[in-house]
């Protein structure tokens, strides 16, 4: 098995190392004066250490395997959504965390994605490449797809329940979804979009007094700072609007590591997390922001090679569904702090702070390279 090592893609191993020294370098320097919240390099260095194991191991098992036991993992993921639910710690307004011994957590709405990556390949490998049919495929697929996001949505988290939804609709279309149905779909979507905003306009006060008894007002507050920034609050633009003016005092060459003005002034908040991207761009400016979206493009299309060279559908699959979920978040992530999406709770991968996320990751990375590191030809599975 280890032997298999050998094949590894040493370009993505290269592009882990630089993110892990990105990472620790931006945690650190985002937390290093957070009045709450210092998280040592050594921390940063043991999740990274605990994530290369995982992709390691993740590289070296048969993601074929996953496949066939896909009705199983699909039971555990919902299992966990539930149990979160009732028994789960609420952090910042979601209940979608366990509590683990040594202060540590875990969200199982992270596991669910790479979960979801699994059923979804498995159900498409049926077809075995031939046009999906509305009746035995996409239906089957979107259910398998819709129990999990009203699940996320209700904890509520938007962000990894809009994660769902783009993983689904990539695998979609590398899965051979016949070119009627897409322009089917995408008329009902714009007509259902159109609709759904001329009726939030329309009732907007009467949607927030109802949204605000179930405590999701928050996601209101988020899509007007985006749709109507000029008429919100400052408290609720606060993050975008210090956001912009970080990244845009970083100008070409940055402040400097460890001198970011609005970051070390703790104007930024989850500096760490959800808006590490604002201390690159600080710090390292428009070149550092560059290099790092340069390293991404670099990740997605030795993927995307991977994807191609695979010598089954169901490797294939897992590929698209992974590369999938990273650039939604890479986009959205960046996009936020830059003013061009609404704001959510999606982490910048294999950069932000967070265990459960970086764990997620390498996972799926690791499946990656499982896809690549087990290509020799055995019976389909299906």
């Amino acid at each position: 098995m280890l032997a298999k090592l050998k094949n590894i893609d040493i370009p993505i191993v290269v592009i882990l190392f630089a993110f892990m020294v990105i990472s620790t370098m931006t945690v650190y320097s985002a937390s290093v004066d957070h009045p709450s919240i210092v998280i040592s390099i050594s921390k940063i260095l043991i999740l990274y250490a605990v994530g290369l194991i995982a992709f390691l191991a993740c590289s070296l098992f048969d993601y074929r395997v996953l496949i066939r036991i896909a009705p199983f993992l699909y039971g555990i993921g919902i299992v966990s959504l539930i149990a979160v639910y009732f028994f789960g710690k609420k952090i910042h307004g979601a209940r979608g965390w366990f509590e683990l011994p040594g202060g540590l957590t875990f969200q199982p709405a992270e596991l669910v994605k790479l979960i979801l990556i699994i059923c979804v390949t498995a159900l498409l490998a049926k077809r075995g490449g031939d046009l999906l049919q509305i009746k035995n495929d996409l239906i089957p697929v979107c259910a398998a797809v819709l129990l999990p996001f009203i699940l996320v949505l209700i904890q509520p988290d938007l962000g990894n329940a809009i994660i769902f939804v783009i993983i689904l609709l990539g695998m979609l279309w590398i899965g051979n979804i016949k070119y009627t149905h897409v322009l089917l779909s995408i008329v009902i979507l714009a007509g259902l979009g159109f609709l759904l905003l001329t009726l939030y306009k329309t009732f907007h006060e009467s949607l927030f007094e109802v949204l605000k008894g179930y405590g999701f007002s928050h996601w209101m507050d988020r899509i007007d700072t985006y749709l109507y920034p000029q008429d919100v609050t400052e408290d609720d633009s606060y993050q975008v609007k210090n956001a912009i003016r970080a990244i845009g005092s970083g100008g070409l060459e940055g402040e400097g590591f460890l001198k970011g003005t609005s970051v070390h002034s703790n104007f930024i908040p989850f500096a760490y997390s959800d808006s590490i991207f604002v201390v690159v761009g600080e710090e390292f400016g428009f070149r550092g922001s560059a290099v790092l979206l340069l390293i991404y493009f670099l990740l997605i299309y030795r993927m995307i090679l991977i994807s191609i060279q695979s010598t089954q559908l169901s490797g294939a699959y897992i590929v698209v569904g992974v590369v999938s979920m990273f650039v939604f978040q890479i986009f959205e992530n960046v996009g936020m702090m830059i003013g061009i999406m609404p704001l959510t709770g999606i982490t910048l991968p294999f950069v932000s702070y967070g265990g459960t996320s970086l764990l997620i990751n390498m996972l799926s990375l690791g499946l990656v390279m499982s896809v690549k590191l087990h290509q020799e030809r055995e019976p389909e599975l299906f």
